[in-house]
């Protein structure tokens, strides 16, 4: 016994911490992880912690790839770069609220207080082992509300299920991919109707004909109107 727990001190010795709150943790753990966040998320949708979980534990390739995407673009290079951070404290949200009807810092604001929710309730990553790999997930949790804003969809389950569809072909995330999959299952046979006729459709062609959305500095962008932002990423216009 006591060599076994000596073995597993010099283990632990071996992680190191690569950014607050991280928790180190081996291939086997990671899987763990992602089992029981899978069920959990399946389960409960709105169980934010556990899809915060799936994703760190499941992105190790997808993550890499979209973290070069914003390498190689001027724009998502700076963002690497700077490490600029969406929360309340970095928001001056009576300026927001001050620009013109249409703007994307107007729109985003009216999106958060009419959805009730904030910026804040994104959980930091803990189960990413690598520090830029890290803040590449933590990017893609603070632009998700601004998803919701450009595609022009609510926070309900119909309008979490298209942004994951958006999400899924743009990211490639298997927690996106899960969270399209099977969000619908728990829609009315209406709403089925619309999301698999109108909705899918749009969030497919729009997820591939548009450029990579981790790749614009929103908070330099709050003055452009949401219509020209669609436009310049190829997004197109919501039905």
């Amino acid at each position: 016994r006591g060599e076994e727990e000596e073995e597993e001190e010099e283990e632990m010795e071996g992680w190191q911490q690569l950014y607050p709150g991280h928790i180190p943790t081996s291939p086997l753990q990671k899987a763990l992880l992602a089992a029981g966040s899978a069920v959990m998320a399946l389960y409960d949708p709105y169980r934010h912690d556990m899809v915060a979980v799936l994703g760190e534990t499941t992105g190790c390739l997808a993550l890499p790839n979209l973290r070069d995407k914003m390498k190689n673009h001027p724009e998502g290079y700076r963002i690497l770069q700077e490490r600029p951070r969406i929360r309340l404290s970095t928001l001056d949200m009576a300026r927001l609220q001050g620009l013109p009807e249409g703007s994307l810092g107007r729109e985003y604001v009216r999106f958060l207080q009419d959805n009730k929710v904030s910026p804040d309730t994104r959980m930091p990553p803990r189960f990413v082992d690598d520090e830029e790999l890290a803040y590449v997930i933590q990017r893609y949790r603070e632009v998700h509300d601004l998803m919701h804003t450009l595609l022009g969809m609510p926070t309900n389950m119909l309008g979490e299920v298209v942004v994951k569809w958006f999400e899924a072909i743009q990211t490639g995330l298997p927690m996106c991919v899960l969270g399209a999959a099977f969000g619908p299952v728990r829609l009315s046979s209406r709403k089925l109707q619309v999301l698999a006729t109108e909705l899918v459709p749009w969030a497919i062609r729009s997820g591939l004909n548009a450029s990579c959305v981790l790749n614009v500095y929103y908070e330099q962008r709050w003055e452009q109107r949401v219509e020209s932002l669609r436009e310049e990423l190829g997004i197109f216009p919501p039905p």
